[in-house]
């Protein structure tokens, strides 16, 4: 009777194993595309090795995380905006933050402040973790393909933060965020802000999940109306989308998409 109590304890333990790996992302394959846009973005020079954007060493984690050409991006735009503290990110975002930055954020800072942005702050790039930390969906910070920004360094000193400026921020300060962001949704294929959920209260989620990318458009919340992001109206109700404490600017990776 010993041993076959023993037996059935052990075939449970197995299945529950067998179970626990098969809902586990972390042991998925990468997916094939991944690797395609990677090389293609490689291939067709739209990133170039500079004492800014650094060659590194594959990077990777548990299961399918990780890329194998991840770049140290200190800079966008041939050094002219920092990036702080530097993201490790592939190819493929290291051209998509260019083109938003040259094509959004310097016209905006020269629209609304007569000025040029000269640092972005980021609190998240790569990083092998589930979507806000919960669940089963890997995040696209796993694979290098994302990026978080919570601030935004003016030339002449000034910082615009997505967190205080977004709802409370003056005229030029929700102008800029609305008009960056707007550009954003053009540019990445996810892009989640203030008034999509508590998670990004405090900062804008950029990534190129190819899944988001269909019939020319991206999934991009909250919805622009008209070239302005919904929770940016005059009038729009913030309450019930940060109600939640904003999370802390830590940057390690764990708390958003």
């Amino acid at each position: 009777m010993g041993v076959r109590v023993l037996y059935v304890v052990a075939s449970m333990a197995i299945l529950s194993g067998v179970a626990s790996c098969a809902s586990n992302p972390y042991s998925e394959p990468r997916a094939a595309w991944r690797g395609e846009v990677e090389a293609a973005c490689l291939a067709g020079g739209a990133v170039r090795p500079s004492a800014f954007v650094r060659p590194m060493s594959p990077v990777g984690g548990r299961g399918s995380c990780g890329l194998e050409h991840p770049f140290k991006v200190s800079a966008a735009l041939s050094g002219s905006v920092a990036v702080v503290p530097p993201a490790t990110i592939g190819c493929p975002m290291t051209a998509a933050l260019d083109r938003w930055v040259m094509r959004s954020v310097q016209p905006a800072a020269g629209a609304y402040f007569r000025s040029r942005v000269v640092e972005i702050r980021q609190i998240a790039s790569f990083g092998c973790r589930t979507r806000n930390g919960r669940g089963y969906a890997l995040s696209e910070h796993a694979f290098g393909n994302a990026l978080d920004v919570a601030a935004f360094r003016l030339a002449d000193g000034r910082e615009i933060s997505v967190l205080r400026d977004w709802w409370r921020g003056g005229p030029a300060e929700r102008a800029f965020l609305q008009a960056v962001f707007a550009g954003a949704c053009a540019e990445f294929y996810t892009v989640l802000g203030p008034g999509s959920d508590a998670y990004h209260a405090n900062h804008f989620h950029l990534d190129l999940l190819r899944n988001n990318a269909r019939g020319g458009r991206h999934f991009c919340q909250p919805s622009p109306y008209g070239g302005v992001p919904m929770a940016g109206l005059p009038g729009a109700d913030s309450v019930g989308t940060v109600a939640k404490p904003p999370l802390a600017f830590v940057g390690n990776g764990r708390e958003t998409y």
